[in-house]
C-alpha cells in the first residue's frame, strides 16, 4: 500500500493521547476524545500542511471515542489504514474497516469510536476549495452548500485517489513550491466532486445543434484537463449511451473513454514538447493521470518512448537552441 506520510512528518511518537488530541484540535478540527479509565495509551501523529490541505496519520494505541458537534468549515476525509472504526452519527451505526473511506460533511456531527489497533490517514479539505472547483467549471453552488451523499466509500471505487494522496504526501515532505501545491489541491477537489455522489448540479454546455460528432469532439477538446464522463458526452450529443458508443465507433474507431484517454495523451505529448513544460508529473496530473506508472506505460505504447524521454529531449533541444 502507498505510504501516506513518512517518519519525516512525525510530530508525536508513543506520546500521551491527550497531547496528541490537543495537537489535532489546533491543526485538524475541534473535537473531544474519551479513553479507557485505566492505562496510559501511547499515541502517535504525523502531520503536514500542504497549501490549504492538512494531512495527518494518527493512532491512539487504545480504544477511543471522538466526538464533535460539527466541523463547520471543512470536509473531513479519513482513510482507514488498520483496525476498524464505528460511526454513530444521526443514530445510524456503521463499521468502517481498513481500505474504506469515511467522509464527513461540514455540518455533520461526529461520533466515531476507534479500535485500539486503528490507524487512520486524515485529509482536511476546506469548504472554499470545493466551492472554487465548482465556480471554475461554471457549476452553480447549492443553496444548502455542497454535500456528499454517502459517508462510506472504498478506495477501490475511488479510482487512483490513494495514489494521488501518496503523491501529495511525498510533495508535502519534499517542500514543493506553491504553484505545484495549488495544482494538487485543485485536483483533489475535482476528484472528490467527480468520484463521489454529491448535490452539485453539473450543468453541461449544450450545442445549439444536437447530434453529430463535432459538438462532442469540441467539448472534449475544451475539457481535456477535467474528468469527462460518458454521461456528460451523452448530454452534449443528446443521445443514449448505446447511440454514443455507436457514434464513436463509427467516427473514431474507439469507445468514448478510449477516445478521451487518447486525446489526453496526445495533449500531454504536445505539452511536454513545449519549453514551458516544468515536469512530467505536473503535466500528467493536470490532465487527470494520477496512476503515473500506468500513464507512463500508456504513453510509451502510444508514442514509442517514455514521457520522461520526450521531456528530456525537448529540454536538451531547447538548451542547444538557447
Amino acid at each position: 500500500m502507498t505510504l501516506l506520510l513518512s517518519d519525516r512528518s512525525q510530530v508525536y511518537d508513543r506520546a500521551d493521547a491527550y497531547a496528541v488530541s490537543d495537537y489535532v484540535n489546533q491543526h485538524v478540527g475541534s473535537h473531544c476524545i474519551r479513553l479507557p479509565p485505566k492505562g496510559r495509551p501511547q499515541a502517535s501523529i504525523n502531520h503536514r500542511t500542504f497549501s490549504s490541505l492538512d494531512l495527518c496519520r494518527i493512532s491512539y494505541g487504545a480504544p477511543v471515542q471522538v466526538t464533535s458537534a460539527a466541523l463547520e468549515t471543512i470536509y473531513h476525509l479519513q482513510i482507514l489504514l488498520r483496525g476498524h472504526c464505528r460511526s454513530a452519527a444521526y443514530g445510524n451505526e456503521q463499521i468502517f474497516r481498513a481500505g474504506e473511506v469515511l467522509l464527513i460533511n461540514p455540518d455533520d456531527p461526529v461520533d466515531l469510536t476507534y479500535s485500539a489497533d486503528c490507524e487512520k490517514f486524515i485529509v482536511k479539505v476546506p469548504v472554499r476549495l470545493l466551492e472554487n472547483a465548482c465556480l471554475e467549471q461554471h457549476w452553480p453552488l447549492p443553496d444548502q452548500g455542497i454535500r456528499f451523499i454517502a459517508q462510506r466509500h472504498t478506495l477501490s471505487a475511488m479510482d487512483g485517489f490513494h495514489q494521488l494522496m501518496g503523491l501529495i504526501c511525498n510533495e508535502a515532505e519534499t517542500s514543493a513550491d506553491a504553484e505545484i501545491a495549488t495544482l494538487y489541491e485543485r485536483i483533489v477537489a475535482k476528484k472528490l466532486l467527480a468520484l463521489l455522489s454529491n448535490n452539485v448540479l453539473k450543468v453541461i454546455p449544450r450545442p445549439e445543434e444536437g447530434g453529430g460528432f463535432e459538438p462532442v469532439r469540441q467539448f472534449i477538446e475544451e475539457h481535456l484537463t477535467e474528468d469527462i464522463s460518458v454521461e456528460q458526452l451523452m448530454a452534449v450529443c443528446r443521445v443514449s449511451e448505446r447511440s454514443l458508443y455507436l457514434l464513436f465507433e463509427r467516427r473514431a474507431g474507439l469507445s468514448p473513454r478510449d477516445y478521451v484517454r487518447q486525446r489526453k495523451l496526445e495533449r500531454v505529448n504536445a505539452q511536454l514538447q513545449l519549453a514551458t513544460a516544468r515536469s512530467v508529473t505536473e503535466v500528467a496530473l493536470d490532465h487527470g493521470f494520477v496512476h503515473l506508472g500506468r500513464f507512463s506505460e500508456a504513453y510509451r505504447k502510444r508514442f514509442g518512448e517514455l514521457p520522461s524521454q520526450t521531456w528530456r529531449r525537448q529540454r536538451e533541444q531547447f538548451a542547444l537552441g538557447g
